[in-house]
């Protein structure tokens, strides 16, 4: 299934009743979920965002434009951000299951409709410009509102959508860019200074445009021309980054504005670091940052993979110290609180109801095995007690990698650490899969069988369920026995006085290895699928003997060393 993201940017950030009236009408759309709100008193303008399938996120898209002009009047908007419309922008993003090519014929047919039904001209942009010089926003916006009615009459610049006309319609919208593009991070980095100026030169340094070359090198001297009486430019250190320089009156400070446009050529803790240096040659200092709207998840795993690199400390801890670490680093908490699970597009899409059993308390897990039910069973279980040992394994890296006089060893360790991680992690993601496996063989069996033809779609419908409940204890004994490299390998060279913990992940990891195996054979009971069972048992057998030599070798080694 597709999903894409929309972000639209309306010019309203201080009037709480018109942001809420403009971002409900998200709500309006069924399947289309309104992930984050995010006014800004000095820039005047609110960044909403909302996700889903293609064409019901096109739809909540055009009834917001919609509503913003119905509710904005541009004639009388005064804020920090560039802008030209009550809709300043509204970029489709892809997420997962369609490519950005893909969505550019429906950033076309959100344009074309609202430039018709709406009468606001609409200007495409990104990927979905028609022609190379509106690739770019900046471009497309140039003059701003003040600067529209000037625009609409140039012939250079007729909007891609909608009228080409000045009229009391336009003057209160003013025009909208409506475009396809990869995900944006917008990204602000706070100042101990109330400069202006200084925040201008550092987005000058960042920015991939750069600057203007002067006379002499000077600040003061007069610019260059090329051949055709256009600025010579300086280009600035970062690829696919734009930057202005402002000072927020909410907060006090000067700050750098960033949008970061392709994070594969920039990541967000390259721009933060590159600001840092900046700034210190400058005289001045980063206190922190601020993201505007929401950021991938990665982003943030990447910034604390960076820092931690530096601290030559271990990169396989668990995802939630890791944002933590990228929190902290990066200063996202200098202006306000930072709550990954409000600010994080991953964690916002995440279905807490489709993983109800790794939520649980452990206590709250023992009971729920416990109860007058099949599940959860010794699938899910099996699970858990793998994921046990690949924590054990991982722990005992980490603690490696973190031992005084074995500096030189850490990136060893680390290494070790993160495989660790990566089993523990799809361990946890199979102990509900294995009840929803068993979830889908009573809804089979629930199935009518009054006809031949119901006989028929139930007896097919059981034989793919109980293929399911045969391979999610099948991927779990594959998986806690692969994890069992971390802890045997902890055991041999890890530090010593954490080998007994080594020799628990193991032992954990081939219990959970068996109670798997016992899961695949049981599910086979009444299966009528010869060639598959062989093919399966085979597979199974030699994984249930490879987790017992493990654990008997590992089990010798580490006696031997206590």
């Amino acid at each position: 299934m597709p999903i894409i993201e929309c972000v639209p940017n309306i010019s309203e950030g201080r009037d709480r009743a018109k942001i809420d009236a403009i971002a409900a009408v998200v709500h309006t759309v069924e399947g289309v979920r309104l992930l984050d709100v995010d006014p800004g008193k000095a820039t005047n303008r609110t960044v909403i965002t909302f996700s889903g399938e293609p064409g019901p996120v096109c739809e909540a898209a055009f009834r917001l434009v919609k509503k913003a002009q119905e509710l904005i009047d541009m004639g009388q908007h005064h804020g920090e951000h560039p802008r030209f419309g009550a809709t300043d922008v509204c970029p489709l993003v892809p997420i997962s299951g369609i490519t950005l090519e893909e969505l550019v014929p429906y950033a076309h047919q959100l344009g074309e409709r609202i430039g018709r039904e709406l009468g606001i001209p609409v200007y495409a942009y990104e990927a979905a410009a028609r022609e190379e010089k509106r690739r770019n926003l900046a471009n497309n916006r140039a003059g701003e509102y003040e600067g529209l009615e000037k625009k609409l009459a140039d012939p250079a610049w007729k909007p891609d959508f909608g009228p080409a006309a000045w009229n009391e319609s336009v003057r209160r919208s003013g025009a909208v860019a409506v475009g396809a593009r990869k995900v944006l991070i917008a990204y602000n980095i706070n100042l101990n200074s109330t400069s202006v100026r200084r925040a201008n030169a550092i987005a000058f340094d960042l920015r991939e445009s750069g600057r203007a070359k002067r006379e002499g090198g000077t600040l003061t001297g007069k610019v260059e021309k090329d051949a055709h009486g256009h600025p010579v430019m300086v280009p600035g250190k970062l690829k696919s980054v734009k930057g202005i320089g402002w000072f927020i009156e909410e907060y006090g400070i000067a700050q750098v504005s960033l949008n970061l446009n392709d994070t594969d050529d920039t990541p967000l803790h390259i721009a933060f670091d590159e600001a840092c240096n900046s700034a210190r040659d400058r005289g001045l200092r980063v206190t922190g940052s601020e993201l505007v709207g929401l950021v991938p998840k990665q982003a943030l795993l990447d910034a604390a993979d960076f820092f931690l690199r530096r601290q030559q400390r271990s990169l396989g801890i668990p995802e939630r110290e890791k944002i933590l670490i990228a929190v902290k680093s990066l200063g996202l908490d200098d202006l306000a609180p930072f709550d990954p699970r409000k600010k994080v597009i991953e964690y916002l899409l995440e279905d807490a109801s489709a993983s109800p059993l790794v939520h649980m308390s452990l206590a709250r897990f023992t009971e729920e095995t416990a109860r007058e039910t099949p599940a959860p069973g010794g699938g899910s279980v099996a699970a858990i007690v793998g994921a046990m040992g690949a924590a054990l394994g991982q722990m005992v890296a980490n603690l490696s990698a973190n031992k005084r006089g074995w500096d030189e060893r850490w990136e060893e360790f680390s290494q070790w650490a993160a495989k660790a991680e990566a089993y523990r992690t799809r361990l946890l993601q199979l102990v509900d899969e294995d009840t929803r496996a068993y979830d889908a063989i009573m809804q089979a069996l629930q199935l009518p069988k009054h006809t031949p033809e119901e006989a028929a779609v139930r007896k097919a419908t059981l034989h793919e369920a109980t293929k399911g409940a045969i391979l999610v204890p099948l991927e779990t004994l594959r998986v806690c026995v692969a994890s069992m490299e971390v802890a045997q390998a902890m055991a041999r060279v890890g530090m010593p006085s954490s080998v007994s913990d080594a020799g628990v992940g193991v032992m954990c990891a081939r219990t959970g290895a068996l109670a798997a195996y016992l899961n695949v054979r049981t599910n086979f009971k009444g299966f009528e699928d010869a060639a598959f069972q062989h093919t399966v048992m085979q597979e199974a057998d030699a994984l249930k003997k490879q987790a017992e030599q493990v654990e008997a070798e590992v089990m010798q080694a580490t006696l031997a060393k206590l």
